[in-house]
């Protein structure tokens, strides 16, 4: 039973470590509201800067609070995140690709 326990407690992270995955989210989520609250770039430039930070955040979300790396089967995990990331880019290129063509009409 103590053995169950200690290598349940072994799959989440130390406190350190969630102190830097939250500072990290911080930051990842002031510099993309600084640059747009403060017009620093071009709108282009902004949305790109935004889906990098997201994307940084993303993955930073994944490996410090969801322990995408651990577990039990962590090649099972990532193969499942794969799959996520594409449907969901098949669902938004999808959409953005419908909503071009139904500009074009009008």
């Amino acid at each position: 039973m103590a053995h169950h326990n200690q290598a349940k407690n072994e799959d989440h992270g130390t406190t350190k470590s969630y102190i830097v995955g939250f500072i990290i989210s911080i930051i990842l989520t002031i510099i993309p509201l600084v640059m747009v609250l403060n017009h620093m770039m071009t709108n282009t430039a902004l949305v790109v800067v935004s889906m990098v930070m997201a994307i940084a955040q993303f993955l930073v979300q994944l490996f410090f609070f969801m322990h995408i790396r651990e577990g039990e089967g962590p090649k099972y995990n990532v193969m499942a995140l794969i799959l996520g990331v594409v449907v969901v880019f098949t669902i938004v290129a999808g959409s953005m690709w419908i909503m071009t063509f139904n500009s074009m009409v009008h």
